[in-house]
């Protein structure tokens, strides 16, 4: 049907201003017709002239413009590619589209915020078809498939002047610096970028069509090694418009290096170049604009020099190149005079003419002369012919572009060698920015080489795409169709050809008097009429036209000649080689003459063979060297896989964000982007795989259909229904492919199908909204009749007559009415009492049967409970016994263990005795010596004596009665004095001694009340002896009990292995009952399965039904019996099922109490293993209360006996004091001061020895007694009275040896009674453990210290850091308990004082956790626990430091055991830098195991099934397929967390900073996906906005069952929030545009402006973002202060914080586990 097709269509029509027009068919068209009748955009109406063999080209629907990829379009011709690049430049602010392999870029002339590191690192790794375009997915592309197949890669970047091909390829250099960081220290990445300041300062100038010209082809090759890391450059230059440097256009400027010198002339490091101005030379102001608007030429020279710097070429070669740049200009100045017609010169006096020669160090005279004449060399002879003014002027110019062209390639030359690499290079990637087509209004020599390299790019090009298409449809099966395509080789052979346009140009060259116009005639010779692609203008003899696959271009001949030769007189060559500056000198030097060196690799294609031409100069042409160039470029980019990106320039003002259609049409005529589209449009333009397919088009599939499994059946099913061309589409093995149009065609279905279902549903809404409006008012209406009818009613009938018969009406009407009801009353009240009593009849009887069975299962479950409860009986029975067992021979280890202790203790006692005895003998020893020598000075004496008594008696006898006489005089009188003073002394002594012996008096009462107390305490210990005693005897009679006991247990011990065997045996009868059970299960199930069947086979029921009769059945059922023989057979089934149930239950009983018997026998054995572990502890507190009770008893009868000794050595003392003194009475006055010192002496003495109370103080009086004796031998005279002192020291030696030897007696004694004590004390310990119950035990303090040996320090760090798995350790355990061991070995070494082994320690500690987590770095279980046992070592070395301010929270114990000698606050600072480092670490690898979750389970994931569609992507494919199954979903990401949860929580990390963590996990998960959405326009959509917001709820509900609310993650999951909200939201009006600017606080302008131009509808009832709406947005958005960037900072860490957390642990109750091998330190 024509109109069905036609009407409403919307059409493309040709316009002069936009190119197309959008426009609608109002009138059906009918074949034939010669006019469309259509209505354009802006409501005019239009009869527009068809063609039958041209219609309009058909519009896309609406849901597919502003797709990525051009390719994804429906229709593909020029206005939808045109009107596509239009909607997502000027209205989403898109820069970039894919069309096909190619990237189109439009120049947005404005800064973007498009190009940070976030964004690199966003697209880095991504596959291509999963983000927006950008010139950073092709980057990532070319170095994707480098890596992966090892192959070059090239980046073809072309475009107009101005298109921004320089930035493009800047950035690709940039993006692969980035991403490929090298290992080494050279920067070489740096270095490859600083390339491009200089090759733009000496390579670009401003033309009228962009500020920063690339004047020059460049290809850069950027190299990689193995590990594709950049290690090097390399770049190659074509065609420097090296005319620029002598002439420029009106508003047109010189390369920017001249004026970059001319700004930086006023330095004092240029004042030698003696420069000014830019507006002073002609070279630089020739343009009339020597300065661009924002650009600050001095700070970029500054720039172009500190890039020379980082290339390593320093300060020499700047100002050499300074020197030559400085020499060109002054060369531009030079005055050329005319001097008549034919001559001209110039004056000697020219200033900038001697500059010139003295920059470049030359003859100033030649100069001036060669400038003005030139040499014509012939065969006879040399003719000089000066040249007139122009000629000079030509010759001047020539002159100038040679040394800067010179100089320019000596610059890139420098660049590649500050570029090159020492290594291998692996790979390459190149980097390719030259000129587009270009077309002017007058195009030279220039715009040919241009276009000619454009041609070969074009060709290349047009055999990748075809060879692509061939390679898509081979990978898909699809079967391959011949497709035609451009092929623009007969134009390269026109100009490269044997006798084609260059070769005659460099004929014509070769002639001295050559001319344009003789070249040109040559041209119209041989091409016009002879070749289709060659013309000739009509209105010019001076031009001619090329048809070039772009466009036709007409070439002024003006000029070629003279630009291919560029040629320079040899006499100013040989000047400038004569020059002593070094570089202008080399620039012009011989160079051998070599074989081309592109030779080896030039094969230029051609149609016509190329002969090489005699002459070499050929190859020195402008026009040959670049054909050759080139070529060698094609063989490189044709060795390598090509990627294109096509700058567009979207109109010729540089206004932001304008698009001149006109332009952009031409441009890409002019790219080859809709060449690419027409190849692709012959075959099957649209792809989309089959999950895309199924997403978006499952609407119109039917139930049935969706009921198949597999997907790729269910398409193709579908589009076989849907498209009856088969022709129309193929399917391959990945993708469905659509000819063009079909998917407009599905497009349309599928919204015709919405709109019907839109219909529908506003069907039944508008249904249901009626009719409830017509109930409401019919309603309204009864109501109304009702309260009418009645009023008219009432006014009718009130009269006495209708009311009397009214009321006899209602008498009889109730009379009557009771009847009926008490009638039918009755009739129920019989039916319900015989419905009971049969209901009753039937209760009892069922209650009486159930009570009958209830008593026989009663009596079963008592005999069954009695032999449960017996056999349980025996079990306990002989589980007790063995508990008592085993208690029993814990209690016999216990006791033996102690016995061995006592005896260990015992025998160091009696050690401590015999040492103290030997000590007593030495003193004896020394006292006998010292006896002796005092004997021998006695006897030496004596000898002196009886010499002196015989000579005195017979010399002198009478002298000395006389002397004797008068000394008794004096002495008597002496001794006169002496007695008074002695009687005084006496008194004054006496009353000491009075005084003394009183205090003696009261010592003694005091020692007396103290012994009489010791008595009646030795008589209580006496009693208490003898009770013990008694119990001793009690306790022999319990050890022979316990002896047997032991027999017995120790028989129960050897019955152990036969109860395991038992086990086994039951285990095995277990196993046997098992396989019985089911196999009698088995066995009746075969035998009720054999009753029914000859039941059945016994039955011909068909028979019997035949027999009986209707009647016969009623006959045989009146009485009910078929219904009881029914009933029967069910109750045989019920008996024969509860059979079987019993049986089984009771083989299930049995079963369990097999397992129960097992499992009892084995809880059993693991009870005694664990009695015997436990009792093996000793009870120290009881040893300790009888060890000093046996003290005791021991310490009394000790006292008694020195008590004793004590007075009889006072009496023994003072008795031999009285006998010394009568002895020395009579030996003369002198000796009587003496004696009572001496006396005083031993009465001091011995009060000291009644005060004495042991042993020691017996040995201090004999000293002093000794010390006395000494005293009296050096004192004596006499022989009688040495000889009594000797006699008294005997007495004394003898009395000790005899005290030695009762001391002796008494140690043996002491022995004998330890003996007795330790036996006491065995009893007693029995007795004590016995009374267990009623003593409470004492525990063993501990003082929460682990003690170890310095050398067991590496031990300590290997068992508990470096070899401890997490694993075992988080199981049971205290949280961060190797942190609390660490620090117990801390405290010991601070409770010894010991610095050194305290800083030892803890230096070993630190480098053990560092080495571990250096080793795990990415083992994210490892790091958790370690940043958990660091923190709570942290903490501990805080809450046991001694400071208030952490002692605060301790309990009273925990203080006690602060650290005594040692500050550690510098090692805490250690361990919390260590802590942070561990936590960042920990925080990267938790980070890097979900970040690859995000994108996929966050954005892609549909947690709301079928709320979106997906749409069609083009040639750049998702990475998504039919099975993905193995993608990541929100699930995902919640186990990956909880996994994080559970494994912190495991390790006892600290709630705060498990808080710290999730907080960045969650603003790791927003930025990610925020980020993504950003470069996403295809997920902006309001469906994906429902998608995120479901799955921010399920991260806040994962929150919040993790009890995570207060952590802060919720608020880093606003800007995400947010971004949702406002994909969701209404974009229409003034009030939205407020509402968003009030609710989007936490996103910035840029990001809020990205999500508006971004935002795409799926369906047609969407509609897009107008830009008015999105400039209010912005305008509104202008006040607010935010940072202008798009991304966010992934690599954004939140300050860490490490709270202070005291531990709740003693540290005197944590143990050692056995599994961390610590058995070498000891608790102390």
């Amino acid at each position: 049907n024509a109109s069905a097709e036609t009407f409403y269509n919307r059409v493309w029509i040709p316009d002069k201003e936009e190119v197309w027009q959008s426009a609608e068919i109002t009138k059906n068209y009918k074949a034939g017709d010669r006019f469309l009748h259509v209505q354009l955009e802006d409501g005019t109406e239009l009869s527009y002239p068809v063609d039958l063999a041209a219609l309009p080209p058909l519009r896309n629907p609406d849901i597919l413009v502003g797709e990525n990829d051009l390719t994804a379009l429906s229709y593909l011709h020029e206005p939808a590619v045109l009107h596509n690049l239009k909607i997502r430049f000027v209205e989403s602010k898109l820069i970039y589209t894919y069309s096909g392999i190619i990237l189109v870029a439009i120049n947005p002339y404005k800064q973007l915020p498009i190009y940070g590191d976030a964004i690199i690192h966003a697209y880095s790794g991504q596959n291509m078809g999963d983000m927006d375009p950008h010139i950073f997915a092709v980057a990532e592309e070319a170095y994707k498939q480098m890596a992966r197949n090892n192959k070059n890669q090239s980046i073809i970047v072309s475009g107009e002047s101005g298109a921004g091909k320089t930035v493009s390829a800047r950035y690709t250099m940039r993006y692969f610096a980035t991403v490929s960081k090298s290992s080494g220290n050279a920067h070489v990445e740096d270095k490859v970028l600083a390339s491009n300041p200089i090759t733009e300062a000496v390579g670009n100038a401003k033309t009228t069509r962009n500020d920063n010209s690339s004047r020059f082809g460049k290809y850069t090759e950027i190299s990689f090694d193995r590990g594709y890391q950049i290690i090097g450059a390399n770049m190659r230059t074509y065609l420097l418009e090296k005319s620029r440097v002598v002439f420029q256009s009106e508003n047109e400027r010189n390369y920017h290096i001249f004026y970059q010198l001319c700004a930086s002339a006023m330095q004092p490091e240029y004042a030698h170049l003696k420069l000014g101005s830019a507006e002073e030379f002609n070279y630089t102001c020739m343009g009339g604009s020597t300065v661009i608007e924002g650009v600050d030429d001095r700070a970029n020279m500054l720039e172009t020099q500190k890039t020379f710097s980082l290339l390593g070429l320093k300060g020499d070669f700047q100002m050499d190149v300074f020197k030559m740049l400085a020499a060109i200009l002054h060369l531009g100045n030079v005055e050329i005079a005319a001097v008549g017609d034919e001559r001209s010169s110039i004056s000697m006096e020219d200033k900038h003419l001697s500059i010139f020669c003295e920059l470049l160090e030359v003859n100033c005279d030649k100069m001036c002369r060669w400038l003005c004449h030139r040499k014509i060399v012939t065969t006879s002879e040399t003719v000089v012919k000066p040249m007139t003014r122009a000629q000079a002027v030509n010759a001047r110019d020539a002159l100038a572009k040679k040394i800067y062209s010179h100089l320019f390639d000596f610059i890139v030359e420098r660049i590649n060698q500050a570029l090159q690499f020492s290594g291998k290079q692996h790979t390459f990637i190149g980097v390719l920015d030259i000129y587009g087509f270009e077309t002017f209004d007058v195009n030279s020599f220039e715009q040919f080489c241009i276009n000619y390299a454009n041609e070969k790019l074009q060709q290349q090009f047009n055999l990748h795409v075809f060879k692509l298409e061939q390679e898509e449809y081979m990978k898909e099966d699809i079967p391959w169709t011949l497709i035609d395509f451009y092929d623009n080789q007969p134009v390269i052979d026109l100009i490269e050809a044997k006798m084609g346009i260059l070769e005659l140009l460099d004929e014509e060259c070769l002639l001295p008097h050559g001319k344009d116009e003789n070249w040109l005639q040559k041209l119209y010779n041989n091409f016009v009429n002879k070749n289709a692609l060659f013309e000739k203008p009509r209105m010019s003899n001076t031009s001619f036209i090329i048809q070039h696959f772009a466009d036709k271009v007409e070439y002024k001949c003006e000029g070629f000649l003279e630009k291919n030769r560029d040629t320079v007189h040899e006499v100013l060559i040989e000047i400038l080689k004569e020059s002593k500056f070094h570089l202008c000198a080399n620039f012009f030097q011989d160079s051998p003459v070599s074989a081309s060196p592109f030779s080896s690799a030039i094969n230029i294609k051609s149609a016509r063979p190329v002969l090489k031409s005699p002459n070499k100069q050929l190859r020195m042409t402008v026009g040959s060297k670049f054909r050759n160039s080139l070529s060698l470029l094609m063989v490189t980019l044709n060795a390598t896989t090509p990627h294109y990106v096509r700058c567009i320039k979207p109109n010729d003002e540089k206004l932001p964000f304008e698009f001149d259609s006109k332009r952009v049409a031409q441009q890409l005529r002019a790219c080859g982007v809709l060449e690419t589209i027409r190849i692709s449009a012959q075959s099957y333009p649209s792809r989309w795989t089959y999950i895309e397919f199924f997403s978006r088009y499952s609407i119109l599939m039917t139930q049935q259909e969706l009921s198949i499994n597999d997907k790729k059946q269910i398409c193709k099913i579908v589009l076989q229904r849907l498209i009856q061309d088969h022709n129309q589409y193929q399917f391959g093995r990945t993708k469905i492919f659509f000819r063009a149009g079909q998917v407009a065609y599905l497009e349309k279905l599928r919204s015709d199908k919405l709109r019907q279902a839109c219909i529908l549903i506003q069907k039944r809404v508008r249904g249901w909204l009626q009719r409830r409006r017509f109930l409401s008012m019919r309603r309204a209406a009864l109501t109304v009749q009702q309260y009418f009818r009645g009023q008219r009613t009432v006014r009718q009938a009130i009269t006495a007559r209708n009311l009397k018969q009214t009321w006899a009406a209602i008498i009889i009407q109730k009379y009557c009415r009771g009847y009926l009801v008490r009638r039918l009353c009755q009739l129920i009240h019989v039916a319900a009492v015989t419905i009971q009593a049969y209901t009753r009849g039937f209760l009892a009887r069922k209650k009486y049967r159930k009570m009958r069975e209830e008593q026989k299962a009663v009596i079963l479950q008592k005999y069954a409970r009695a032999w449960l409860a017996r056999r349980r009986f025996q079990n306990i029975r002989r589980f007790v016994l063995n508990i008592q067992l085993s208690y029993r021979v814990q209690q016999l280890q216990k006791k033996i263990e102690e016995q061995s202790r006592e005896n260990h203790g015992l025998l160091e006692r009696l050690t401590s005795l015999a040492s103290a005895h030997m000590n007593d003998v030495d003193t004896i020893q020394k006292l006998e010596s010292e006896l002796e020598k005092l004997t021998a000075q006695k006897r030496t004496y004596e000898e002196k004596g009886k010499k002196y008594k015989e000579d005195s008696e017979q010399v002198n006898f009478n002298c000395h009665l006389c002397v004797f006489e008068i000394l008794k005089y004096f002495l008597t009188e002496k001794m006169d004095d002496l007695t008074q003073q002695l009687f005084n002394d006496v008194q004054k002594e006496e009353k000491q001694r009075m005084i003394l012996e009183k205090n003696f008096q009261n010592q003694k009462q005091d020692y007396e009340k103290e012994i009489e107390l010791l008595k009646g305490e030795i008589k209580i210990l006496k009693e208490e002896k003898t009770q013990l005693q008694q119990q001793i005897q009690q306790e022999i009679i319990i050890q022979d009990g316990l002896k047997m006991e032991v027999g017995q247990l120790t028989k129960q011990a050897q019955k152990i292995p036969e109860l395991q065997k038992e086990i086994e045996l039951l285990q095995t009868q277990k196993l046997d009952v098992e396989k019985q059970a089911h196999s009698q299960k088995r066995e009746l199930r075969e035998k009720m399965s054999e009753v029914t069947k000859q039941l059945l086979e016994s039955y011909d029921f068909e028979d019997v039904r035949s027999r009986l009769s209707t009647e016969d059945l009623e006959h045989l059922n009146e009485d009910g019996e078929l219904w009881f023989a029914y009933e029967g057979l069910k109750k045989a089934t019920r008996v024969l099922e509860s059979h079987f149930q019993s049986q089984k239950e009771i083989y299930e009983k049995e079963i369990e109490g097999l397992n129960f018997k097992v499992e009892h026998l084995s809880q059993d054995i693991n009870h005694l293993q664990k009695l015997f572990r436990e009792e093996n502890d000793i009870n120290d507190g009881i040893r300790l209360e009888v060890s000093r009770l046996t003290s005791e008893n021991l310490v009394i009868p000790d006292l008694k006996q020195q008590v004793a000794e004590l007075e009889n050595q006072k009496l023994d003392l003072e008795n031999r004091l009285q006998e010394q003194t009568v002895k020395l009475k009579g030996n003369g006055p002198t000796m009587v001061p003496s004696l009572s010192v001496i006396k005083r002496q031993e009465l001091l003495s011995t009060s000291r020895t009644t005060e004495a109370q042991n042993e020691g103080d017996i040995k201090e009086s004999l000293k002093d007694t000794i010390q006395g004796i000494e005293g009296l031998s050096n004192g004596l005279m006499q022989d009688e009275v040495q000889d009594e002192v000797q006699s008294q020291i005997k007495q004394v030696t003898s009395r000790l040896a005899v005290e030695n030897m009762d001391l002796e007696e008494k140690l043996d004694m002491k022995d004998r009674i330890i003996k007795k004590l330790e036996d006491q004390i065995k009893t007693l310990t029995k007795t004590i453990e016995k009374a267990e119950a009623h003593v409470p035990t004492v525990p063993k303090e501990y003082l929460g210290m682990m003690e170890y040996k310095k050398e067991d320090e590496e031990r300590i760090i290997q068992n508990l850091i470096l070899d401890l798995k997490p694993r075992g350790v988080v199981v049971n355990m205290i949280p961060g308990l190797p942190a609390h061991i660490l620090f117990m070995c801390v405290r010991y070494a601070d409770y010894l004082n010991n610095a050194d082994m305290l800083k030892s320690f803890m230096n070993v500690t630190i480098d053990g956790i560092k080495q571990v987590v250096k080793e795990h770095s990415e083992d994210f279980e490892m790091l958790s626990f370690w940043l958990s046992n660091t923190y709570y070592f942290l903490n501990c070395l805080k809450q046991y430091s001694g400071e208030e301010e952490f002692m605060k929270y301790n309990t009273a114990r925990q203080n006690k055991n602060c650290l005594k000698h040692f500050d550690l606050s510098e090692y805490r600072q250690i361990l919390s830098d260590l802590a942070i480092r561990i936590y960042h670490q920990f925080i990267i690898v938790m980070e890097n195991n979900i970040q690859h979750m995000i994108v996929p389970g966050m954005l892609e994931y549909e947690s709301l099934q079928g709320i979106s569609g997906l749409k069609p992507t083009g040639f750049r494919k998702r990475s998504s397929s039919i099975d993905d199954t193995d993608t990541y979903t929100m699930t995902s990401i919640l186990q990956q967390l909880s996994y994080f949860y559970s494994t912190m929580c495991q390790n006892g990390l600290d709630s705060e900073l498990l808080k710290q963590a999730v907080k960045q996990l969650f603003f790791l998960i927003g930025a990610v996906t925020l980020n993504s959405l950003f470069l996403r326009k295809d997920m902006c959509s309001c469906r994906k906005g429902m998608q995120i917001r479901c799955n921010i709820s399920y991260l806040e509900e994962w929150l919040k069952d993790k009890n995570l609310q207060s952590s802060n993650a919720k608020e880093t999951l606003e800007p995400l929030s947010q971004a949702a909200w406002l994909l969701q939201v209404k974009k229409i009006t003034d009030d939205d545009a407020k509402e968003i600017c009030e609710h989007c606080t936490s996103l910035s302008t840029v990001q809020i402006v990205k999500i508006l131009n971004s935002y795409t509808p799926i369906d047609d009832f969407e509609k897009r973002v107008t830009p008015s709406f999105v400039r209010k947005v912005q305008a509104m958005l202008n006040n607010r202060e935010d940072v202008p960037q798009l991304m966010l900072d992934t690599k954004h860490l939140f300050q860490v914080t490490f709270p202070f957390t005291p531990s709740p642990h003693a540290l005197e109750l944590i143990q050692v586990p056995s599994s961390f091998k610590l058995g070498f330190l000891t608790r102390v």
